[in-house]
């Protein structure tokens, strides 16, 4: 099993991560043997292909067309992937706001892209809510919210 410090410290740019809230998927168990177990689910880091192809099999959403539908609604989304707060939730907030699927990337720092990416690597993450709504956050490899 990957470690997912090693993924949140960019030191992982090819794979990918992803959490599963354990309401989301109906035999949590049966991924132990490549989760991490976390309090309200599972984290898994896999290789790049295999992580997204993981991911879609599981989730049965693509993850880059997550990614394309959530880029536009920022949100806060936990910096250890177990979560976020729904941008939502602030509109409804008798509604369930809880975090089915996270999932994430992370970019090598490109100084030719300039801006959050100049100055080092860049988690991307994207959620998706029990309510229906995505949204993301980006933020630097070991520096949370620092968008």
């Amino acid at each position: 099993m990957i470690d997912r410090a090693e993924f949140l410290a960019g030191d992982r740019p090819e794979d990918i991560a992803f959490f599963l809230h354990e309401d989301s998927v109906s035999n949590l168990d049966a991924l132990d043997a490549h989760a991490e177990t976390v309090a309200d689910g599972a984290v898994l880091v896999l290789p790049g292909e295999k992580g997204r192809s993981a991911f879609e099999s599981v989730v049965g959403m693509d993850p880059m067309a997550l990614a394309q539908q959530a880029m536009d609604t920022p949100g806060d989304i936990h910096d250890d992937l177990t979560g976020g707060v729904c941008p939502a939730s602030d509109d409804d907030p008798e509604a369930d706001h809880t975090v089915k699927f996270v999932f994430a990337f992370a970019e090598a720092q490109n100084d030719e892209v300039g801006g959050l990416y100049a100055e080092g690597d860049v988690i991307h993450a994207y959620a998706v809510c029990t309510c229906g709504e995505t949204y993301s956050e980006k933020w630097l490899a070991d520096e949370p919210d620092a968008q």
